[in-house]
């Protein structure tokens, strides 16, 4: 099963993909995409980690998620990847157009094949104004065709908001 959970910033999409994940019964392992740029960003991520189970997996990959995802996923287990928009973040951040296509078709060609059950989390950036610069114009539309991309594939959308699961997509919660 493939599951792909929306929502903004503070939502409650991570904690509840941790809960499904924790609900599974199956061994967990945590993929995480961030990179610590600054101290912000590394107190979030020690946060992340300190909610975590300790049995639970880490896999630290910023870029290659697709290979990451194939070389790991099996029946008996769940993958949680959180964030695909930090991943596309690091991505763009590149700057290499070629890499960032290549990264995405991976990922989307491969998900559907996947055995296993795999907890994508994604910040909605869509919901607000058009940013006014090159760049976040660009990650706005880069994270908006991923999702629908991936909400294709998928066999449940959620979408969270103030800690609040709605179900877009598949079998209720």
């Amino acid at each position: 099963m493939i599951e792909l959970i929306l929502g903004g910033a503070r939502s409650g999409k991570s904690r509840l993909a941790e809960r499904l994940a924790a609900e599974s019964g199956l061994p967990v392992t945590y993929i995480a995409t961030s990179q610590a740029h600054d101290g912000e960003m590394s107190a979030r991520i020690r946060q992340h980690r300190e909610r975590r189970p300790l049995e639970w997996g880490l896999i630290e990959e910023p870029l290659a998620l697709a290979r990451v995802l194939a070389e790991n996923a099996a029946e008996d287990k769940c993958l949680l990847v959180d964030c695909l928009t930090l991943w596309l973040t690091n991505l763009l951040m590149l700057d290499e157009p070629a890499r960032l296509a290549a990264e995405r078709e991976a990922l989307l060609a491969g998900i559907e094949q996947l055995p296993g059950r795999i907890i994508l989390v994604s910040n909605e950036t869509g919901l607000g104004v058009v940013p006014l610069g090159e760049l976040t114009r660009r990650y706005v539309d880069e994270a908006g065709w991923l999702h629908q991309a991936l909400a294709e594939r998928c066999q449940r959308v959620i979408f969270s908001v103030a800690g609040l699961p709605m179900i877009l997509k598949g079998v209720p919660l």
